[in-house]
């Protein structure tokens, strides 16, 4: 179950709510905030989102990934608000039979949410100012 939060992300309970008897992968992925970008000493992030439409493609992105990949069950949990360096921003956690098909659906989600979540973060630097980020380039 998709999930969108204000408050810390906990990666732990996430992960245990995945563990299944049938399945020899439990796969997570925190996507935490680093405290630089652009050679820029970043002292926190703070993420917005349109809601309503975000959670709807959180949701269909657990639903195509358990329809295009061996897996049996997902989740994902994004938080909003301000999130300081190392904290997750982001948590995916995917079960599968093997590691493979984990693998291959955690990265998926993250690349398709990149590109189809209306969520949007900005970015506060070391000495002031703050800007709202620009998409990253995905790697193939």
């Amino acid at each position: 179950m998709a999930t969108l939060t204000h408050d810390m992300l906990d990666a732990a309970a996430l992960t245990a709510a995945l563990q299944r008897r049938d399945c020899g992968t439990v796969l997570a992925f925190l996507g935490t905030t680093r405290d630089h970008h652009d050679g820029r000493r970043v002292t926190q992030l703070a993420y917005e989102a349109y809601e309503p439409m975000a959670l709807r493609e959180l949701e269909a992105l657990e639903r195509e990934a358990r329809e295009q990949f061996e897996i049996e069950a997902c989740t994902v949990s994004h938080r909003l608000g301000v999130v300081p360096p190392a904290e997750p921003s982001v948590v995916v956690v995917v079960a599968s039979h093997h590691r493979g098909p984990a693998f291959d659906a955690c990265r998926w989600i993250m690349d398709e949410l990149k590109k189809r979540v209306p969520i949007w973060k900005k970015e506060s630097y070391a000495g002031g100012g703050e800007e709202w980020v620009s998409g990253t380039k995905l790697e193939s």
